[in-house]
């Protein structure tokens, strides 16, 4: 039988299947955002890694926040976030991350990052910070979504110690895939124990993790990860069609439909995720409050 995630042959090249054409909302929450965001000169990973979400999000007053500089010290075969030589930690950008989700009135708040090898502890400290400076100005939850941090396990305890609501880890693809999607320097099994470090010092935390489909994995090699992410602690879970962001970046080797995103969806909550958002557009913090809300 053929599985669902079974690879076929790469689309050509520019069309995108009828699923994939989405609507791009205007109005003055999106202006609103837009122009907040280059008010205060912080970065959203929306527009750096190019999310085809990007003005729904903004319309809704809604974007995830990309902390430590706009220049990455990897550069993973999927992303279209630059890389190259990091720039100077800012000390004033955890303040104006905060002042952003006040002045955005925020319920939930994301905050990712470029990757930081260059830091000893991968940027964990100015996570910390960041969370601090949100909780002296607004009741916002907030999710955060680092980097490995070089698995640096004292760096990973730091940042579990700053309580965020939700610590999001995506693990991306499939432990066949990792080294090609992901580079040389990550290890999917840091990716297991990060969930488990997190569970055994802070229960409280929620757990969240994403993939990307369309890169050449198969259903059963999908099944096998959900299974493991969810023995590891892992308790949130989005799954999304890999877009490839230009020509530079990895090509897609198929897209999948709707329906079987649903089916996996299904499949991840009978292994026991408490929360699933699962289709084509879907990415790791759409929707994010909402998907904390429900799990």
């Amino acid at each position: 039988m053929t599985s669902p995630c079974q690879p076929e042959s790469t689309p050509p090249r520019g069309r995108l299947p009828h699923w994939l054409k989405v609507r791009v909302p205007e109005g003055a929450a999106n202006r609103l955002t837009a122009g907040l965001v280059e008010e205060l000169g912080l970065a959203t990973v929306c527009d750096h890694a190019r999310c085809p979400n990007r003005m729904e999000c903004y319309a809704r007053k809604t974007a995830t926040f990309m902390i430590l500089g706009r220049q990455c010290t990897r550069n993973c075969a999927f992303c279209s976030v630059a890389h190259g030589e990091p720039e100077a930690v800012d000390p004033d950008e955890p303040r104006r991350v905060a002042e952003a989700a006040r002045r955005l009135g925020l319920r939930h708040l994301v905050v990712t990052c470029v990757t930081r090898d260059d830091l000893a502890d991968g940027g964990a400290e100015h996570f910390c910070q960041t969370i601090a400076a949100v909780r002296a100005v607004c009741a916002a939850t907030i999710e955060v979504l680092p980097s490995d941090l070089g698995g640096n396990g004292e760096a990973l305890a730091r940042l579990i110690g700053a309580a965020p609501d939700v610590y999001n880890y995506n693990v991306e693809t499939v432990p066949r895939l990792f080294s090609s999607v992901r580079g040389p320097r990550l290890d999917y099994r840091w990716t297991l124990e990060t969930f488990r470090r997190i569970k055994r010092a802070n229960p409280a935390i929620r757990t969240k993790t994403g993939m990307m489909l369309g890169l050449g994995e198969t259903r059963d090699e999908v099944l096998d990860v959900l299974a493991e992410l969810h023995e590891a602690g892992c308790e949130l879970l989005t799954l999304g069609q890999y877009l490839q962001p230009s020509p530079a970046q990895m090509a897609v080797v198929r897209y999948v439909p709707p329906e079987e995103f649903d089916e996996l969806g299904e499949l991840a909550r009978a292994i026991g995720f408490a929360a699933v958002a699962s289709g084509p557009f879907v990415r790791s913090s759409y929707h994010a409050g909402e998907m904390v809300e429900r799990g």
